[in-house]
């Protein structure tokens, strides 16, 4: 349930509405915006009579959300979530730039690629420290080795870092040196990991599972935002479709479609979503032009041999390259880079 509240009432009338709201056994999350201030009352209650909030001092509007997601809906937050962290923004006019290997080889493979992306202007780092690979006799990834040298390469270049928690007891160790954790598509229905998240104090990127549907990956993001960390944004990284000659299918739709229900940022991964070098240039281009509010891009100097997804990352210079055209775009729609 969702109740808008008066533009002038008080602070005495917003604190006896909540005061009723949990006297009935709702769960509160208030949301302050610049023209309206509105009260979300989580809780399943299908005979509640909303007659009893209409009538209180200071409601303007009640009603009910019927969508399964309550705190993800646009309906409860109006103006778009904008997440700050130092002095980067997800989710405001500028679009967030997120670039970096898949996976933290060594000390010198990730100072040279954290320049590149510095040069770029990106501002986020991304490296996988723990990698979730189809097979167990993969490179699994550096562990804790790979999140120093990851933090190192990212203050040396005024960067943030971004990187991937697997399981729940990896939660602290990964804390100490990222900015922003991300939930894998592998781990985006990991109910217990979602509830964990909840309760840490930096934001969470949330990408789409592999199957997911988008009212599903909204759910995801719930559980999170139930558990009171608010700084959460998704990516989009592709989807499994019939189709075989891309690594998966890039849904392109699901940007507008999650800012028309949700309020929360998304930012798309066309390194994932495509898996072929060659088509992620044109497929970055389209998810700005279609709204994304941030790109997360696979770069690598020496992909060939790459110990991990060689094939879909970009040489720094195509890179580079990219984000001139990107800014182009992103300035004709209204954005920057």
């Amino acid at each position: 349930m969702v109740i808008i509240l008066e533009k002038n009432a008080s602070q005495e009338q917003v604190n006896n509405i909540i005061k009723h709201l949990e006297d009935y056994g709702f769960q509160i999350h208030q949301s302050t915006g610049v023209e309206r201030t509105i009260i979300g009352a989580i809780g399943v209650k299908p005979d509640f009579d909303t007659r009893k909030v209409r009538i209180l001092e200071g409601v303007a509007e009640v009603y009910r959300i019927t969508t399964p997601y309550k705190l993800a809906n646009r309906s409860f937050h109006a103006e778009n979530t904008i997440i700050k962290i130092k002095d980067v923004e997800i989710g405001g006019n500028k679009i967030a730039m997120i670039a970096g290997p898949c996976s933290v080889e060594n000390e010198d493979q990730i100072f040279r690629l954290a320049k590149s992306v510095a040069k770029s202007g990106a501002r986020i780092l991304r490296g996988g420290a723990f990698k979730p690979r189809t097979s167990p006799y993969s490179f699994q990834g550096l562990g804790e080795e790979g999140l120093k040298l990851l933090r190192s390469a990212a203050d040396e270049n005024n960067l943030l870092v971004i990187t991937e928690v697997m399981q729940i007891d990896h939660i602290e160790l990964i804390d100490k040196y990222t900015d922003i954790f991300q939930l894998g598509a592998r781990n985006m229905q990991n109910f217990s990991l979602l509830k964990e998240l909840g309760k840490v104090d930096k934001p969470v990127m949330i990408k789409r599972g592999q199957a997911a549907t988008i009212e599903e990956w909204l759910m995801s993001a719930e559980y999170v935002l139930s558990g009171g960390n608010k700084n959460v944004f998704l990516c989009e990284r592709g989807i499994r479709t019939f189709e075989n000659y891309t690594r998966n299918t890039f849904d392109l739709s699901a940007i507008p479609v999650v800012h028309k229900k949700s309020h929360l940022p998304i930012i798309a991964d066309p390194s994932h979503a495509t898996g072929l070098r060659d088509q992620v240039p044109p497929m970055a281009r389209a998810a700005v032009a279609a709204g994304a509010d941030g790109l997360m891009i696979e770069i690598h100097d020496d992909p060939e041999n790459a110990l991990s997804d060689g094939p879909q990352a970009l040489l720094p210079d195509s890179f580079q390259k990219l984000t001139e055209e990107l800014r182009l775009i992103a300035k004709a729609i209204g954005r920057e880079l």
